[in-house]
């Protein structure tokens, strides 16, 4: 048994070390590469493995765990701030494309084996879900997360995967029974609830308690169960197994130990993720591809074309941009590794035969290789590129050079404060994620290096266990936050400086303890004033005094209102108290001013 399973493993590494370098050279992705090693050792390449089912079931974790992975990416706050494109834009593309591929089934009976309502509605269902792996591990090699269409996307997947529970809720109804009784629905939400308040007070406790042990593989060991625990349970509720570890992750999402999980997860995911890859490829049924050659080909033809041009039609109805929700339609136009599951179900259920749910299944995989083909397409078609940037995406150099500063974000603010250090001989580590950016500064003699702040790795590389002070002049308040916190956690020592675009981020920087930073709106805006002040006939001398009162006076009264921006009740009504009180002590310090000077400006 044991000798199996290492002949096994010694097989999957040895296909996925040769493909997948071999498609990345061509340009294809490693999704593709993955797909390709397993149609070569699977039952219908060399037949090196035959028990496809087993590992498809068991590298479905892989997708469990990339889900738990986008939970901890989102707290609740973002996520009920995506409300709207995940119940709009996820379920206007799931009902739709369900009723349209349904409808075309029926129309075409003539060239179609006969097939009712029922099963061609299964088969809309199934066929209008698309494969979160791919996509997101596309979006991930795109570096798309944190554009457009990768929001877009991300919004469309996630519905699908709840979608999937009242999909299979709704197959037994379909096939003529009544459906699981009452109990079955209390059993399914009092786990969700079970999830949702035992995460809350459990699990942060649960963490505590084994960081205290001191033992750091414990940590790793307590992540894994964590995760799989979750998900077998979600599983024995009849729920979807990756949607119990999103909500997970979800609830860690803000949590002091969210990057140490993310750190702990990563390895295991892309492990995985690309067993998982190999194995929808070893579950293409050639076979069939060759006696039925033109009509699956025409199959994954018009799969793919109508899934794409109903995602293009809703992307552009809610707004999205041309070229982001071109992106989109491409990355999310196969099929989905949820359509195995409701496939097989609804043939266990009567509704589907087993020829026609083998030809669905094959289908299904072969759009799923696709997605990198259309890419690559995509890709030439624009000029350029599909990356929305000319240059390659460049890999992370950065080195720890014994800094004193480090820099994270080189644009138009951060060069200013990098400027200062460099005309003072203060030796600096620069940070960029653009690579746009990045190629343009080189051009100008500046060395910076590419990499993502918010990545621990990447900061203990930088020399961050080293430097005297970390200076965040990233433009995404969000980011600031996480470097942040990443900085208190795991690099005390740093004096951490930091940039706030208004007010709100002041305050947010003010309640987690940085107390050195510059909101980059009111110096600008403060000078502009004194300029207008001394244009209305102010003497030079009594509108620099005025200015330098008024900032002494805004920043007293930033800190004085923090109590109530954390509290966030009756907040405006005490901000225009606090206003009104600000133009009165200015008033009567500005008087007694010109008293102390005799009235001299």
């Amino acid at each position: 048994m044991a000798s199996d399973i290492l002949s096994s493993s010694v097989i999957f590494l040895a296909a996925a070390v040769v493909a997948v370098p071999i498609a990345q050279r061509l340009g294809l992705g490693s999704v593709l590469g993955y797909l390709l090693a397993g149609i070569a050792i699977g039952p219908w390449g060399l037949g090196l493995i035959s028990d496809v089912d087993a590992i498809l079931h068991f590298s479905e974790f892989g997708v469990v765990l990339l889900l738990f992975l986008i939970g901890l990416e989102l707290n609740p706050k973002k996520l009920w701030q995506m409300r709207k494109p995940i119940l709009g834009l996820g379920g206007s593309q799931v009902v739709l494309t369900s009723l349209v591929i349904a409808s075309l089934l029926l129309l075409a009976q003539s060239w179609l084996p006969a097939m009712s309502w029922r099963d061609a509605l299964v088969v809309g269902m199934g066929l209008a879900l698309s494969s979160t792996a791919i996509a997101l591990r596309v979006i991930e090699e795109q570096n798309l997360g944190g554009s457009e269409t990768g929001h877009a996307g991300f919004a469309v997947l996630l519905f699908q995967d709840i979608a999937v529970i009242p999909m299979l809720a709704f197959l037994p109804v379909l096939a003529g029974g009544g459906g699981g009784s009452w109990l079955d629905g209390v059993w399914m939400l009092g786990g969700i609830t079970l999830l949702l308040v035992g995460g809350h007070f459990l699990l942060r406790p649960l963490f505590r308690w084994v960081v205290l042990s001191n033992v750091r593989e414990l940590f790793n060991v307590a992540a894994l169960l964590l995760v799989i625990g979750i998900a077998l349970g979600m599983q024995s509720l009849g729920l979807s197994m990756a949607l119990g570890t999103f909500l997970a992750g979800v609830l860690l999402a803000e949590s002091e130990y969210r990057h140490e999980l993310e750190i702990a997860i990563e390895p295991f995911k892309g492990l995985l993720l690309g067993l998982f890859f190999i194995a929808v490829g070893m579950a293409v049924n050639l076979g069939l591809l060759w006696e039925y050659p033109l009509q699956i080909v025409l199959a994954v033809a018009l799969l793919i074309c109508v899934k794409g041009l109903l995602l293009y039609g809703l992307a552009r109805i809610f707004g999205i941009r041309a070229k982001s929700r071109s992106q989109m339609a491409a990355i999310l136009s196969q099929g989905g590794e949820f359509a195995f599951v409701l496939f097989t179900a609804a043939q266990g259920e009567g509704l589907l035969g087993h020829e026609l749910t083998s030809s669905l299944l094959v289908v299904v995989s072969l759009s799923m290789m696709t997605t990198p083909l259309i890419l690559v397409l995509q890709d030439k078609w624009f000029a350029r590129g599909f990356k929305a940037a000319a240059p390659e995406q460049p890999q992370s150099d950065v080195i720890d050079r014994e800094p004193r500063v480090i820099i994270t974000g080189f644009g138009r603010f951060g060069q200013v404060v990098g400027r200062l250090m460099f005309a003072n001989k203060i030796k600096v580590t620069i940070l960029e994620r653009d690579p746009s950016q990045i190629q343009f500064l080189r051009k100008f003699g500046y060395k910076v290096y590419y990499g993502d702040a918010t990545q621990l790795d990447l900061l203990r590389a930088a020399g961050a266990d080293k430097a005297e002070a970390i200076i965040i002049c990233t433009d995404e308040p969000d980011e600031v936050m996480e470097v942040v916190a990443l900085c208190q956690q795991y690099f005390p020592h740093l004096k951490i400086l930091a940039r706030a675009r208004s007010r709100v981020e002041a305050h947010q920087l003010l309640s987690h303890g940085v107390e050195h930073f510059s909101r980059e709106t009111f110096a600008g805006a403060l000078d502009l004033g004194r300029q207008a002040l001394i244009s209305l006939g102010m003497h030079p001398y009594q509108a620099k005094r005025a200015e330098a009162h008024f900032r002494k006076l805004d920043t007293t009264a930033l800190r004085d209102l923090l109590p109530q921006h954390s509290e966030d009740v009756h907040l405006a009504t005490r901000a225009k108290e606090a206003r009104k009180e600000l133009e009165e002590i200015f008033d009567r310090e500005m008087r007694g001013e010109r008293e102390r000077h005799n009235g001299w400006d």
